[in-house]
């Protein structure tokens, strides 16, 4: 059993999820679209509890991406609603757990509601010295980096950064997730095997494992199991150990 006080365990600090896999959960039971990204939400605040339980410092997960928009409209509609419940539903848990909540995506297609919304959980939050957990919301990877090349290629134009001097850690600095700590495992549920423009930057030296089970139904033994795995890697960063 994975156990945080295992001091021969190799536990990650960082690890991210996709969550892949409500639709076609709720198709197999005869259930709307809709009632799959219901069950994944809340599996949210299970996982988010059991990371915690296990003593990971930060979960970032991808809830909703740029490419999202082109989803029917209904869907996209029902999806916009969720921020409001998640605050609703789990604010009390997650302040009982010291869990830090943060938001990492694109602020200019979100209605004004949303953002209030995700502003206010983010103060009420920030103080809390337990897991963090990046929710990515309206995120791309892609728009990620180019916003930080952006914010560059303006300090560049004022004079503030020589083009020579331009770094990867410049680069890092710049993005979404500046603030925690490098990703060592990024997890994909529902079986499929691509990133989605997810954490692409991050991901660079992170370790993959993906699975067959949808996200409804990824459990606490789901992320054991996928804990325990990465426990066995051999990271060697492109160098020899």
């Amino acid at each position: 059993m994975f156990n945080k006080k295992n001091k021969e365990l190799n536990i990650p600090n960082h690890i991210a999820i996709i969550l892949d896999g409500n639709g076609r959960w709720a198709k197999k039971r005869g259930m709307p679209r809709t009632y799959g990204h219901q069950k994944g939400v809340e599996n949210i605040r299970t996982i988010a509890l059991a990371a915690s339980d296990f003593g990971i410092k930060a979960l970032s997960v991808y809830a909703f991406s740029t490419e999202n928009w082109k989803r029917p409209k209904d869907e996209v509609d029902f999806l916009m609603k969720l921020p409001a419940e998640f605050e609703k539903k789990f604010k009390d848990d997650f302040k009982k757990y010291d869990i830090k909540v943060m938001f990492s995506g694109r602020k200019t297609h979100l209605s004004d509601k949303n953002l209030e919304i995700l502003e206010r959980i983010t103060e009420n939050t920030k103080d809390r010295q337990g897991l963090i957990l990046n929710i990515c919301f309206d995120y791309g990877s892609q728009t990620e980096i180019t916003e930080a090349v952006q914010l560059i290629s303006q300090e560049v134009k004022e004079n503030k950064i020589k083009p020579e001097n331009i770094s990867k850690e410049m680069i890092t600095e710049r993005l979404y997730t500046k603030d925690l700590p490098e990703l060592d495992l990024l997890i994909r549920p529902s079986g499929e095997v691509r990133l989605s423009n997810f954490l692409l930057w991050q991901a660079a030296y992170a370790e993959l494992y993906f699975c067959d089970t949808y996200w409804p139904a990824f459990s606490k033994k789901s992320l054991e199991k996928a804990l325990l795995d990465f426990t066995k890697r051999n990271r060697r960063f492109g160098g020899l150990k």
